[in-house]
This record gives C-alpha cells, structure tokens and sequence, in this order.
C-alpha cells in the first residue's frame, strides 16, 4: 500500500516542477516581449518584473492580458505562442497547488 506521506511528497515534487516550468516560461515571455510588444512591456514593468522593487499592480495587467486573451490580436506568432503557453501553465499551477492544498488537509 502507498504511504500518505508519499502520495503528499510526489504531489508536492510535481507541483515544484510545474512552478519551475511556469517560472522560466514566464521570464522567457517577458524577455521576447521586449522586441514584440515594448509597450506592453513598459505596462508590466518588464525591467523590474523579477526583482523584489517590483510594482505588484503593474504585474497584474499582465495576468489580466493574458486571462482575457488579448494576445490572439498580436502579429508575432512567436509572442502568442509563448503567452499561450504561460497561459497554460498558470492554469497548471495553480491547479496542482489547489490539490496539493487539498491533499495535504485530506492526508
């Protein structure tokens, strides 16, 4: 039989994976933002985006940009591309934590 601690410490250790996954996703999107979308960028605070002076308002835009889809308008296959898969794995993420959570109370 499985162990609870088990199934927890898998949960956990594929939830971290997705969280790296989204991460590199995320920091890849912002660096070829730069070229695609620069005002976009300048939105987001795509400078100070990873470092702890962020401005956590200007942040969320880009979560609402990509929520409401408003890349599917952009030129560059390569820009809506990758925020399709930001996109993606946000809804991956937050998924897994909400079951990891959930497991957790459970187990």
């Amino acid at each position: 039989m499985i162990n609870a601690d088990t199934i927890l410490f898998v949960l956990m250790l594929v939830t971290g994976v997705n969280m790296l996954r989204y991460l590199t996703a995320l920091r890849s999107l912002i660096h070829i933002m730069r070229e695609a979308h620069p005002l976009l960028y300048q939105q987001v605070d795509g400078g100070g985006f990873f470092t702890t002076h962020g401005n956590v308002t200007k942040q969320v835009r880009l979560y609402y940009y990509l929520k409401s889809k408003e890349y599917h308008h952009h030129h560059d296959p390569v820009f809506t591309g990758k925020c399709d898969r930001v996109r993606e794995l946000f809804i991956l993420c937050t998924s897994l934590l909400g079951v990891t959570l959930f497991a957790a109370i459970i187990l």
